[in-house]
């Protein structure tokens, strides 16, 4: 049993990083291995049909304290990463263009408990996909122009809604203005009932389709028996909620992990339990989702 697989048995569940800076707690290396799969699944491109290409070299930054400490069996526990990265490559059946690489560098302004992965592309010497880091950018640009595309769709979209509703509401105003004029008739019509603009509520954007969120608790996965059914091989069964609730008149919507394989992301950062805000970007597996909460 290897250094990694002794550490996971042990941890229950990855520390949150802003619990990390209240109570100085180190970093763990299956936090690192989690970060690292969340990495692949991110920013996974397609190259082709059964050809999903992902980074393979990660480099980990540390505060100096954990870097001291994690340092002392460095070969060791990056030969574990590596082992932790192939294993989920096969898994999720994608190529890299070069053999996996860790790297622990160490990072002055970040505090004990706080850790970046970056993650990159590179040729292998040997045995390598040549020109595959290449193709891999290129797939990448791709995938976010398209997301770029789409993000801006639904951005105008919104706003040519919005844009209706005010026009719709205008025109209320006007048909109530010509109402009371009418008032000094020999016999006045009562006027119609002011109809309110329609308003929409909290919703979820993914894959072009737009859901709304209605009920109370929504809970998302690959299982059947979730309320959105997520078709991606990164996500769990059950991999994540989201709870609504109101504090007066404040809408709070709430979004929780629920012990995912693979992890709950919110813009690029993994979660545990995080308030959602309007045009957040929630990621399960590879599939990314907008959020959109409007009164």
């Amino acid at each position: 049993m290897g250094v990694f697989d002794r550490l996971e048995r042990g941890l229950e569940r990855a520390v949150k990083q802003p619990f990390a800076k209240v109570f100085k707690a180190e970093v763990q290396p299956v936090e690192i291995a989690s970060a690292m799969r969340g990495a692949m699944d991110d920013r996974a491109a397609v190259l082709g049909p059964g050809r999903t290409m992902v980074p393979n070299v990660f480099t980990v930054e540390l505060a100096e304290s954990d870097y001291e400490r994690l340092a002392s069996y460095e070969h060791a526990l990056t030969d574990e990463l590596v082992a932790a990265a192939e294993d989920h490559a096969d898994a999720q059946r994608y190529v890299a263009p070069g053999p996996f690489e860790v790297r622990l560098v160490s990072g002055e302004e970040l505090e004990t408990g706080i850790f970046r992965v970056r993650p990159t592309a590179k040729d292998g010497r040997q045995g390598g996909q040549r020109g595959g880091a290449r193709e891999f950018a290129q797939a990448q640009r791709a995938r976010d122009e398209r997301r770029e595309a789409q993000e801006r769709e639904q951005r105008e979209a919104d706003a040519r809604r919005a844009a209706a509703e005010a026009r719709d509401g205008d025109r209320d105003h006007d048909v109530d203005h010509a109402a009371d004029a009418y008032e000094e008739s020999a016999y006045r019509r009562p006027a119609a009932e002011r109809p309110r603009p329609r308003r929409s509520g909290p919703a979820l954007t993914i894959d072009g389709r737009q859901v709304p969120l209605t009920a109370a608790v929504t809970t998302l996965g690959r299982g059947e028996d979730c309320t959105l059914v997520v078709d991606d091989p990164g996500a769990s069964r059950r991999h994540a909620e989201i709870r609504i609730s109101h504090d007066g008149p404040h809408l709070q919507v709430i979004l929780r992990d629920l012990n995912s394989t693979n992890g709950t992301y919110l813009n690029g950062e993994q979660v545990g339990s995080e308030e959602l805000r309007s045009g957040d970007r929630i990621t399960l597996g590879r599939t990314h989702i907008t959020v959109h909460l409007e009164g």
